[in-house]
């Protein structure tokens, strides 16, 4: 009788084990999945965000030679002032 009781407390002990093995990978699932989720969500939404982006580059790329325009602009103002106090005014 005391053979069967300790088969049967080695065998609870593997249940146990077992038991908690199932609900630890459970967790770990159950906690994996959301992130995956988002990540692929992350990813779907990285390539919409590129390709905004891409065409910001190509709408702004004017803007590069606005310098350039300001600094004629700065000097067509100048000659209109050196005009205006060669014509008295």
């Amino acid at each position: 009788m005391f053979v069967l009781a300790a088969e049967s407390t080695s065998n609870t002990g593997w249940t146990v084990g077992f038991i908690i093995g199932i609900v630890v990978v459970l967790v770990v699932v159950a906690l994996v999945v959301p992130i995956l989720m988002l990540a692929r969500k992350i990813g779907n939404e990285a390539e919409l965000i590129n390709d905004s982006l891409t065409k910001s580059v190509d709408n702004t790329a004017a803007l590069a030679g606005l310098n350039t325009t300001n600094q004629m602009a700065v000097n067509v103002i100048q000659g209109l002032e050196r005009g205006r106090k060669r014509l008295g005014g």
